[in-house]
């Protein structure tokens, strides 16, 4: 009978297809959170073992993690040994993250101390030099002992990643499973914009009518979040300026409201040598001459609107040298004249690439697109989840750029 992670692995992505991932489990209570992990790795592509020291046991059963994971869980090592099978020398693992990794197992790692599972695969992985990504997870007085501290130090200079806590009610607790799985793809990922600094234009934008009533459009931001992550996945440092909740905490998030508040905090930002200006942001093009109190209701009214400088034209002014890709997003217009005038504005832009698409039927609040990635001699067609709408985008920036 196949087992049931069979039918789950990639349900999300192939992010992690053809990745090992050893779950390394320690004695913390946010053991119980691993379940949920190991299976949202696995719906990201990975193959999933799991490692548990006998602490660990007393909390969550291995039972549960060989559910999970759909793998023998290893408690103890043996003659197969386990350790160097995975961690060792052309081990089978292409990543070790211990999670929750608590203080006893962060102190024994940074001093070399090898006496339990997990441990055990942390020495053999760091001789081997294989990626290890560890999850701190304690009662904030033990996380923030001076020891403890000089230890995480330790393992970051040694190579080790370590994916910081959520700290609150006294506690360094379980970060969201989602970032745990987004660091995991940078960890494992190709490192294609290892580097770089890259900015990300997200969302639309708003405009005050009167203090209650606003003008905006209908775009999500889904394209701009799902290009910052993989921008992120693929190692580069990150900034998406929006109007959304941050998407992780390494990525920076720069929120903004209205069209100029966008305007004025990337012209500022960029200042900061970025190499890469992706704008899939549909700011406002117009402007309300915004009215005091509330418009009374039930009456015909004019509103005048004033057109908005566009930004990415006053970014190419003040920043001449940044790479550019620029979104035009048109309305039932044929795809050989949308690709001519993309090219146009590419021109117009000095830009290597620009994403047209056709927002008649889908496009704006939607979960999936129909995009064209068009460079100077070829315009690539692109239909599907704006996940893999950046994926392809990222691709094509990196070989065109």
């Amino acid at each position: 009978m196949e087992h049931p992670t069979k039918q789950i692995k990639g349900n999300k992505s192939n992010s992690l297809e053809g990745k090992i991932v050893v779950l390394g489990i320690t004695g913390s209570i946010a053991a119980v959170k691993c379940v949920e992990l190991a299976r949202e790795l696995i719906r990201h592509g990975a193959e999933v073992h799991a490692v548990m020291t006998k602490e660990a046991v007393r909390i969550i059963h291995s039972n549960a993690m060989e559910y999970a994971t759909g793998n023998q869980v290893v408690t103890e090592l043996t003659g197969k040994i386990e350790h160097v099978q995975f961690c060792g020398v052309k081990g089978e693992a292409d990543l070790l993250l211990i999670v929750p990794c608590t203080a006893n197992t962060i102190g024994k790692i940074a001093t070399g101390v090898d006496d339990t599972t997990v441990t055990s695969f942390a020495t053999t992985a760091l001789g081997c030099k294989k990626k290890i990504l560890i999850v701190p997870a304690m009662h904030s007085s033990m996380y923030e002992n001076s020891f403890v501290v000089k230890n995480l130090a330790r393992l970051e200079k040694e190579g080790i990643g370590i994916i910081k806590p959520r700290e609150e009610e006294n506690a360094a607790k379980f970060p969201a499973i989602e970032e745990i799985v987004l660091e995991c793809e940078r960890a494992v990922g190709k490192g294609m914009l290892n580097g770089k600094k890259v900015m990300i234009t997200s969302g639309a934008t708003e405009e005050d009518i009167d203090e209650i009533r606003i003008l905006t459009n209908k775009a999500s931001g889904k394209t701009g979040r799902e290009i910052a992550k993989e921008c992120y996945r693929q190692g580069a440092e990150v900034c998406i300026v929006h109007n959304h909740e941050s998407i992780a905490r390494e990525i920076k998030n720069l929120q903004t409201r209205t069209s100029k508040e966008m305007q004025e905090t990337v012209l500022e930002e960029l200042k900061k040598d970025y190499n890469l200006y992706i704008t899939p942001a549909a700011l406002n093009d117009f402007i309300v001459g915004k009215k005091s109190g509330k418009i009374e209701s039930c009456k015909a009214i004019a509103i005048n609107l004033e057109p908005t400088p566009k930004l990415v034209e006053l970014v190419r002014k003040n920043f001449p040298k940044i790479e550019i890709v620029a979104f035009k997003a048109e309305i039932g217009m044929p795809e050989a004249q949308m690709i001519e005038v993309a090219r146009k504005k590419m021109k117009k832009l000095n830009s290597k690439l620009l994403v047209a698409n056709d927002v008649k039927e889908k496009g704006m609040g939607t979960d999936d697109n129909t995009v064209f990635i068009v460079s100077e001699k070829a315009a690539k067609k692109v239909s599907g989840t704006k996940e893999k709408i950046a994926k392809a985008l990222i691709e094509k920036i990196v070989k065109e750029m």
